[in-house]
C-alpha cells in the first residue's frame, strides 16, 4: 500500500498522465479498470493473485481489456502466476511470468544494466540494488518481450535463498531478465518487473525512475527525455506503511 501511494505521488504532474490507485486488493468498483489506458498490479501473486480469483471471471475481464489495447504491468509478487492456462494469459499480456519450480527468487545485489534503446530506460544509468530479484523467468519459446533491465546472478551476489530450483542453479553466471516489455498484437503493451520487494528501494532515484517510465510507456504516453524525474520529501518513504 505504501509503495502504490508513493509511486502515485511521484507520477503527479507528469504530462499526459492521470493516475489513480486502489488499495487492499481487487477494486470494489470495477469501472476504474474499464476507464484505464493501463493497469499496473503491485501486490501478492501465485494462487493468491487477485487476477486469477473468482474462477476465471477476472482473467476473462482483463483479457477483454487487453484485447482492446489496455496496457498491463505486473511488479513484485504479481509477476508470479501458476503455470498452465493462467500462465498462458500472462505470457500473452506481459510476455512472461515467474513460474514456481522453474523460476527462483533469491535476495541478491544486482548490478542493473538498462536497455538504452528502449524508452523505459530514458535517463536510467547502470545502477545496483539489493532486492528479491526473481530470475529464470518463464518466457515463450519464441520470446517476443524485450529486455529492459538485465543482470548476472552469482553466488557471491546472493545473500539469502528462499525457493531454490535446479534451473535457477543452472542459470547462475548467465545474463537474466529482471524487467521486460512487450508490444502486443492487440496494440497494447505489457511490462514485467521482478523487483519492488523492499520498500526502501523506492528511495533510489533510478529505481523509481525506471518503474515510473514503464508506467508512462504502458499508457502510450511520451516518456520524457530524461525519464520521469521525481524527488522525495522528508518522510515520504515512511508514509502509509502498514503496521507490523
Amino acid at each position: 500500500n505504501a509503495g502504490v501511494q508513493l509511486l502515485h505521488k511521484c507520477l503527479a504532474g507528469t504530462e499526459g498522465i492521470e493516475a489513480s490507485f486502489v488499495l487492499n486488493g481487487w477494486p470494489q468498483d470495477e469501472s476504474v479498470l474499464n476507464e484505464a489506458d493501463a493497469i499496473v498490479f503491485f501486490m501478492d501473486g501465485g494462487r493468491k493473485h487477485e487476477v486469477v480469483l473468482e474462477e476465471g471471471r477476472r482473467l476473462g475481464m482483463l483479457d477483454e481489456l487487453a484485447s482492446q489495447g489496455v496496457g498491463i504491468g505486473c511488479m513484485h509478487y504479481a509477476v508470479e502466476v501458476p503455470a498452465g492456462e493462467r500462465g498462458n494469459y500472462f505470457e500473452k499480456w506481459i510476455g512472461g511470468h515467474y513460474e514456481g519450480g522453474f523460476s527462483c527468487n533469491p535476495h541478491w545485489t544486482a548490478p542493473l544494466d538498462p536497455n538504452s534503446d528502449h524508452p523505459i530506460a530514458k535517463g536510467v544509468p547502470k545502477f545496483p540494488a539489493n532486492d528479491e530479484w526473481y530470475y529464470n523467468i518463464r518466457f515463450p519459446k519464441k520470446k517476443s518481450a524485450l529486455d529492459i533491465l538485465t543482470s548476472v546472478p552469482t553466488r557471491d551476489r546472493i545473500n539469502r535463498y528462499i525457493h531454490w530450483t535446479p534451473d535457477g542453479e543452472k542459470a547462475l553466471g548467465s545474463k537474466q531478465t529482471l524487467m521486460w516489455a512487450i508490444e502486443r498484437e492487440d496494440g497494447g503493451r505489457g511490462v514485467g518487473f521482478t523487483g519492488g520487494h523492499w520498500h526502501r528501494n523506492w528511495a533510489i532515484d533510478d529505481f523509481r525512475r525506471v518503474v515510473l517510465n514503464a508506467m508512462v510507456w504502458l499508457c502510450k504516453a511520451e516518456v520524457p527525455p530524461q525519464g520521469v524525474v521525481s524527488t522525495l520529501a522528508a518522510g515520504d518513504i515512511d508514509a502509509n506503511l502498514d503496521p507490523k
